[in-house]
């Protein structure tokens, strides 16, 4: 039986599987390979997360910088550089990057999983049975649902590609009365355009007039047509997706897991995607050690991983809900005034008050577990900060209470006083 199984390849799955071959695990991945070319646009925070991630060779060849154009409530102005991220590179280097850490591979399509508390059985088109201790579900939006959760307006996205001349590498957003659209240019002339609009206000036409109509759409766009110039679109393909922001409602138990999109799944206009998947992803390792090793904290554990994914989820559904709150022009309209108010009217960023800061019992991650410690809560951080710079906190806010701060912060590194001293006044200490 393999230990630990994990399905899907993406940059969540490929993260668990890297993570828990550190710990000493013996992975098992399974992943039925992307079938169409994607591009998306990516930060540099994004990159340095794949790279903490330990998915270098992903990187390798995949990302090209670009300068990001934006037209959003009426008016343009260039952003700061974002990456255009290849899949299909993207993609071979992470089996790389999963063959070099010695997981093994199993190319093909899940066709049905069979889980108990003994256990797992999955089938996969073309290959025997496989059965699993733990089971890490990393599928991202084609994993089966558990209950209906909590989702977001119903979203869709339509993605074109074609090839055209080669030119420089751009890349451009832009709103519109039903939705936004995504663009970009490679070097080597292909071309990219993702219109997102709402499921139920969008008059789309049927399957077989999709392409006419996004054609249409991007010549009635003065921003898309100066952006792709008059050239003929050559091999033009079209490939739609469900881009509506979905939290699981249960996303752990004692012997499986889900990340990345399978657990929470953001709409893409927050620009956060690969990173979301990343921040699920990158705890799991250490809960499911804890699950596997240490099963007197199983409970603790899930309330870990599930505490977590939700705050995540919630704080980057106000990023986006706020930066649709930005277009003013079509705020009425039926696609723009569902976004600006969901998930709630909570603030993304809270106010920091240093006299609101309290201290609670709550899980961490210590030595390869989850644990349990005091750690301080904050306004932006209701989950908890256990320490700074290796400096615990809790203490550190005790001592404050009832000491001078230059008292309190005797015995520091130079460095761990300035980090410190710095996450204070970011809270609102007054020395």
């Amino acid at each position: 039986m393999n230990a630990i199984l994990i399905l899907g390849a993406g940059p969540a799955g490929a993260a668990v599987a890297l993570g828990l071959r550190r710990l000493g695990y013996a992975v098992t991945l399974v992943s039925d390979w992307r079938r169409f070319a994607a591009l998306e646009g990516v930060s540099q925070r994004v990159l340095e997360a794949l790279r903490g991630a330990g998915l270098n060779q992903a990187l390798a060849e995949a990302a090209l910088p670009s300068q990001r154009q934006v037209s959003w409530n009426g008016q343009q102005h260039a952003q700061n550089i974002e990456f255009l991220l290849d899949r299909p590179s993207f993609d071979r280097g992470l089996r790389e990057d999963l063959r070099l850490a010695g997981v093994e591979l199993i190319e093909g399509r899940v066709l049905a999983v069979h889980s108990q508390a003994s256990g797992h059985r999955v089938e996969v088109e073309g290959h025997a049975e496989l059965n699993s201790e733990f089971l890490v579900e990393a599928r991202g939006r084609q994993a089966p649902a558990l209950g209906k959760g909590l989702r977001g307006p119903e979203t869709v996205s339509l993605l074109n590609r074609w090839q055209c001349a080669p030119g420089d590498t751009a890349s451009a957003v832009e709103s519109l009365q039903d939705g936004w659209a995504w663009m970009a240019r490679r070097a080597d002339g292909q071309c990219y355009w993702q219109l997102t609009v709402d499921v139920a206000s969008a008059e789309l036409p049927g399957k077989a007039q999709l392409l006419d109509y996004c054609r249409q759409r991007r010549q009635d766009s003065p921003l898309a047509v100066d952006f792709f110039g008059s050239q003929p679109e050559i091999e033009l393909q079209l490939h739609a997706r469900s881009s509506t922001a979905i939290l699981n409602p249960q996303v752990c138990g004692d012997n499986w897991i889900r990340v990345g999109d399978a657990a929470m799944a953001v709409d893409p206009l927050s620009g956060n995607g690969i990173f979301q998947s990343l921040s699920s992803a990158l705890q799991a390792p250490v809960v499911i050690n804890t699950l596997l090793g240490k099963p007197e904290r199983a409970a603790l554990a899930q309330r870990f991983h599930q505490q977590r994914v939700e705050q995540l989820f919630l704080r980057f559904a106000r990023m986006g809900r706020d930066f649709y709150a930005d277009e003013l022009r079509w705020q009425d309209e039926p696609f723009w005034r569902a976004r600006r108010q969901w998930p709630d009217t909570a603030l993304a960023h809270v106010p920091a008050e240093f006299e609101s800061l309290s201290i609670e019992r709550a899980p961490v991650l210590r030595d390869g577990f989850v644990d349990e410690a005091e750690v301080v809560i904050t306004a932006d951080q209701p989950l908890g900060i256990w320490h700074v710079q290796g400096v615990e906190l809790a203490p550190l806010l005790r001592r404050l209470q009832t000491e001078p701060a230059d008292q309190a912060l005797e015995g520091l590194t130079v460095e761990q006083g300035r980090v410190v001293r710095s996450w204070l006044l970011s809270q609102g200490f007054k020395p």
